[in-house]
């Protein structure tokens, strides 16, 4: 069973639950991290270092949704892993390019910009697409080449 970790700041936890929802529709094991309501002030940076470390203590076998007011302030954090390969994705294309083009390992959502049913829509396209190589996976290995170079 695939694993997903998931998390929130206070500004999307509706948005995580929702995706907690979808990942068990697909089989997904869910393990929150966090946080639980929108009164807990922990910064979206520190949740990210969680989902980040567990995918990575994992040995990058499992994936991670994460969820902010706009999905940008986690996604910049979740990049900062080595092994992370975080984007954020507003739409089903940009949600179908994270598998397919560029490999991605976590999707990054906010709950300030996108509706409830369009959200439960891109989720559903992560849990059923995946990474194929093809014409990407040359730039997915320069990707993971220069990161070697940077995380010496």
């Amino acid at each position: 069973m695939k694993k997903v970790y998931v998390g929130c700041d206070n500004a999307a936890v509706r948005l995580k639950e929702i995706a907690k929802g979808i990942f068990a529709e697909y089989g997904f094991e869910v393990v929150d991290l966090g946080v639980e309501t929108a009164d807990d002030p922990t910064a979206y940076p520190e949740v990210a270092k969680r989902v980040c470390e567990a995918i990575i203590a994992d040995g990058y076998t499992s994936e991670g949704a994460l969820f902010c007011g706009t999905g940008i302030g986690m996604c910049i954090t979740a990049n900062k892993f080595p092994g992370i390969y975080a984007g954020v994705a507003h739409d089903n294309y940009a949600c179908e390019r994270l598998r397919l083009s560029n490999n991605a390992n976590v999707i990054c959502m906010g709950e300030r910009v996108i509706g409830p049913e369009l959200a439960k829509k891109i989720l559903r396209e992560w849990c059923t697409t995946s990474f194929k190589g093809g014409p990407s996976a040359e730039k997915v290995s320069l990707i993971k080449k220069y990161e070697k170079e940077l995380y010496k």
